[in-house]
This record gives C-alpha cells, sequence and structure tokens, in this order.
C-alpha cells in the first residue's frame, strides 16, 4: 500500500473473520501437487492500463517459468487493484480462490490474520535464506503475529524530491540534507513567496519519515503498543519540524487537508513548492505533464536518527486454499530471481533484491536514489487495523498544525487511540 487506502480494509472485522474463517478453515491443509499443474495468479500489474508490465509477465516471466519447470503452467489473471481485495474477501468466503496472489502490503497481515494466505515461514523451509537476500524494511511487511505470510514482490519509497530552479533563486546550492538544513532554507525561499516543503496529509506514508529520522518510532517491536512510543520525545521532535514549519507558513495547508490547494505533483515543477516526498512514479508522470521539469531526487533529510524513509509495494503469497503448494512455492522462489526482478524493473517495479541493486541501477538510472534509501527504509505497522491508525494520525494530529494543542498532547491521544488497534485481532 502506497498512497492508496482501501475502503475495503474498513470492513467490519466480525463480520469478515466469521466469512473467511469458515471457508479457510476446509481448506488449510490441502493435498500436495502431483503431475502436471495449473497455477492461477491473481495480480494488479495492468491497472490503470499498465500494459508493459502485464507484456513482461506474459512474454517474458511466465515463458522462462515455465520452460525452468516443466508441468507447471501459470494462468495470470488480472484484476483492477480497487476490485482486489473485495475479490480476496468474497473468493475466500466462497471457496474460490488462486494459488497466488500479488498482494498489496497493507493486505498481507489483515488476511493472514484470517486464515486467507498460508505463513511462508512455516512452508518453506528456505524461507529464511530468500527473505535474507530482500530488504529487510520490505521483508518485514509481511509479518503479523510472530509468522512471515509472503516475501517482498515489488518495492518503493520516498525520497525528497527537489525543484532546483525554486532553490536557486532563493540562493540555495543545493536540497536540504539535514533537518536543520530545510528549516535554515524556509525563510530564504519564503522571501520568493515559495513553500519549503509541501506533503499530501498527515498519515503513517507521510509522517513516518520524519518520526524516524528524528531517531523516534511508532510501536514496540512486537507491534502490540504505540503509547511510550509514538508519543516519545523523538517521535515528538519529528512532528514538531513539520509543525514549526507550517506555523512559519513554509508548509501549504494541503498536509492538513485544504482540497483547494495546490498538490503537490503539480506545485513542485510551478515553483511553488521547494521540495516534496515522493516515489520514483513521479518520473513517467512528469516526463508527460511537464517534460522540461528536471527534478534533482536526495535522501529524506536526516535527523538524529539519520535517513529514514517508508517502503511501499506488494508481496507475494500463496492461499492457504490452494491445492498445489509445491508448484505454487516454486514459483515463489523464481519472483526472487533475478530473472524475474530485473524484467519487472524495466517497467518501474523496483527490485527487493538487495544484491541486485547495481545492476537495476545500471539499467534505469533515474531509480539510484530510490535503491539507496530502501536501505534504510521502514514499514509501516504491518497490522489488519493499518487504515484506521491511518485515520487517527490524520485526525488527533491536525490540531496540532492549526494550534489548538500541542504536539505532544496530539501524539499522546494518537498512541492512545491507536493501542487498541494493534491488539484488536491479537
Amino acid at each position: 500500500m502506497s498512497r492508496r487506502h482501501d475502503r475495503a480494509l474498513m470492513l467490519g472485522a466480525a463480520a469478515l473473520c466469521a466469512s473467511l474463517l469458515g471457508a479457510c478453515s476446509s481448506a488449510s491443509s490441502p493435498a500436495a501437487s502431483s503431475g502436471p499443474v495449473t497455477l492461477t495468479f491473481w495480480g494488479t500489474y495492468g491497472n490503470g492500463g499498465n500494459k508493459t508490465q502485464t507484456d513482461a509477465l506474459d512474454n517474458t516471466i511466465i515463458p522462462a517459468f515455465e520452460k525452468a519447470n516443466p508441468g507447471i503452467k501459470i494462468q495470470y489473471v488480472d484484476i483492477p487493484y480497487d476490485s482486489m481485495l473485495q475479490k480476496l474477501t468474497t473468493g475466500a468466503a466462497g471457496g474460490q480462490l488462486p494459488d497466488l496472489v500479488r498482494a498489496d502490503l497493507g493486505w498481507v497481515p489483515k488476511l493472514g490474520a484470517l486464515g486467507v494466505f498460508a505463513p511462508l515461514d512455516q512452508k518453506m523451509s528456505d524461507y529464511k535464506t530468500l527473505a535474507a537476500a530482500d530488504y529487510p524494511g520490505t521483508v518485514a511487511t509481511n509479518l503479523f503475529a510472530g509468522h512471515y505470510y509472503g516475501l517482498p514482490l515489488d518495492t518503493n519509497t520516498r525520497v525528497l524530491i527537489s525543484n532546483p530552479d525554486a532553490l536557486k533563486a532563493a540562493g540555495i546550492a543545493a536540497p536540504p540534507a539535514t533537518f536543520d538544513e530545510l528549516k535554515a532554507d524556509a525563510p530564504k525561499l519564503a522571501a520568493n513567496k515559495v513553500a519549503a516543503f509541501a506533503d499530501s496529509g498527515l498519515q503513517g506514508w507521510n509522517l513516518y519519515p520524519w518520526i524516524w529520522s528524528a531517531g523516534g518510532s511508532v510501536t514496540n517491536a512486537d507491534q502490540t503498543k504505540a503509547t511510550g512510543y509514538l508519543n516519545s520525545p523523538a517521535s515528538v521532535a519529528g512532528v514538531q519540524l513539520l509543525v514549526d514549519l507550517y506555523k512559519a507558513g513554509a508548509i501549504p495547508k494541503l498536509i492538513t487537508g485544504d482540497k483547494g490547494a495546490t498538490q503537490t505533483s503539480d506545485g513542485l515543477p510551478k515553483g511553488q513548492y521547494a521540495n516534496i516526498l515522493d516515489g520514483p512514479w513521479m518520473t513517467g508522470i512528469w516526463s508527460g505533464q511537464y517534460p522540461s521539469f528536471k527534478p534533482v531526487y536526495s535522501p529524506v533529510p536526516a535527523g538524529p536518527g539519520g535517513s529514514v524513509s517508508v517502503t511501499g509495494g506488494e508481496d507475494i503469497v500463496m492461499t492457504s486454499a490452494s491445492a498445489h503448494q509445491d508448484a505454487a512455492e516454486k514459483f515463489i522462489r523464481f519472483t526472487q530471481s533475478a530473472t524475474f526482478q530485473l524484467a519487472m524493473a524495466k517497467t518501474g517495479q523496483m527490485s527487493v533484491v538487495q544484491a541486485l541493486g547495481v545492476q537495476e541501477a545500471a539499467a534505469s538510472p533515474e531509480l539510484a536514489p530510490f535503491i539507496k534509501q530502501l536501505a534504510t527504509a521502514k514499514p509501516r505497522p504491518s497490522v489488519p487495523q493499518a487504515p484506521q491508525i491511518d485515520t487517527v494520525l490524520q485526525d488527533d494530529l491536525t490540531p496540532a498544525f492549526t494550534g489548538s494543542t500541542s504536539v505532544q498532547a496530539a501524539l499522546d491521544k494518537a498512541a492512545s487511540d491507536i493501542d487498541p488497534l494493534l491488539t484488536a485481532t491479537r
């Protein structure tokens, strides 16, 4: 889950558990496959008409797998992103699930906890070896209640993206590398009526890089408690940086939900904003909409905790209902290979395998800053209630920005509101 938050995740947990657990319990121990098999693989590669990715699957990746694994065929079914979660929930209730799913990382803990996805750390004897080759932050997106339900399939992260012309006009030689430099740049940019930084919300995707870079944290290691972590002094300092800039007019009201404010994708190339955080997809967007815009990509400004960003992307999972789990494991292993990862990297899907970073950057130089940032990037809490946590953050922190409460009080309330969400399904 990058910036998208599917409303289907907000379904009542009780109703969803009743339908899914009843359906999955009867298929929890499928027989091992033997003889020729066809694996059904659901994914969202064609979302938004992205034929490049489906072509890579159909013409390069699947033929390579089938050639290396005689007797196993892959039937890929492309499903619109906005329909996938609902299709998975209704498929589980009706006993009609595929063998494999390219799952948004935000769905893995919810459906894994309900028994829809198989715990790969228990099923695959080489799981630890495969996982060790991937970026730690991407592997962690598969963890819930002590088990890993998938492996990373593709990834992304956010880096600082700057308008070099806006910086130069303010007498600033380079994008801010630290919190202090961002604060020092703000009044220089304000003199030219340019916002030092802009973002589109106060949810985890937006806030966590600042909290982590400040040396703070969101929850404890077990993801069972936010109090004492989200509202720690270091976490408060990370959010306070943004609040101070906001109150000084250096961050526009877009961050607190002003729907009339210029979006970051337009404000940066137009020179209204000097810096934003965003992902590798922006290169393609701007090449079409603002072909003369040449942004500069650099790490998230570092604080006491270093330069730390947030991971997005998708995971590969196997359904508990699959009758061909041995064959499904072979395809999962194949997704971690250079053949799969580099073919998808050419279509804009960043590789999750650390050792492939050099080859990936050589083929797509624009990805180099993102590859570097992934080395320290962290996942959002991998819990079923992740969307509700985002809602809490937006609602509880907005008053700190608008001035009706302090950052400490806002984070105290947010932590208290998030605590029961972290233990709701444990």
